[in-house]
């Protein structure tokens, strides 16, 4: 249980305290801050599941903390940016389904673990990631970026790019995980999915 995979995993659940009090920092110094917080937060993400592949620590304790790990960070920096008024207006409905679909889409994969199905991920789904991280940490530094660009605009159409995704790859689980459901209930029970990947992949 104790590898590098993991540890890289728990360092990022441990940086969510302090994303979450760079927003009391306030000014510029807090944007860049939570910035920067947010890319090292992901960029653990990309290397705990490098290290699981190239060192083969694979575990059941990584399948079960990274996309966790991965969720809580996602949903500390919307609602934190909702709270601060860093997303406002229209742009908090993106953020609200982002943050539903992620709640689906964990009872969904929790269900489906306990009768030993696994849903894989799609490569849409890791678009979404990719777009849905990008953005986050562009809204993360908003005002505070380099260059007379308006990040915050940037960061929200982003943000609602996402979202559309989400709708579409949350559909798709949701699809896939009650045909599992269903055949369950009909008796049929057996592993119909392939195993998915353990970390860094995004759901």
């Amino acid at each position: 249980m104790i590898n590098i995979p993991n540890l890289l995993t728990l360092f990022r659940i441990a940086l969510i305290p302090v994303l979450v009090a760079s927003f009391y920092v306030g000014g510029d110094t807090g944007r860049w801050l939570a910035f920067a917080v947010f890319v090292l937060a992901g960029a653990t993400d990309f290397l705990d599941g490098y290290f699981a592949r190239r060192l083969d620590q694979r575990s059941a304790l990584g399948r079960f903390l990274d996309p966790v790990a991965d969720k809580l960070v996602v949903a500390a920096a919307l609602l934190m940016m909702v709270g601060f008024g860093q997303i406002g207006g229209l742009s908090v409905l993106p953020a609200l389904v982002i943050l539903c679909r992620e709640i689906l889409v964990s009872g969904l994969r929790e269900y489906l673990a306990g009768i030993d199905v696994s849903v894989p991920v799609s490569r849409l789904a890791k678009w979404k990631t990719a777009i849905q991280m990008t953005a986050i940490a562009i809204l993360l530094l908003g005002g505070a970026g380099p260059w007379d660009v308006p990040w915050a605009t940037i960061g929200e159409a982003g943000l609602w790019a996402a979202a559309v995704l989400t709708l579409v790859t949350g559909y798709d689980y949701l699809r896939s995980g009650l045909r599992h459901i269903a055949g369950a209930d009909a008796g049929k029970g057996g592993i119909e999915g392939a195993r998915a990947p353990e970390s860094g992949a995004g759901d």
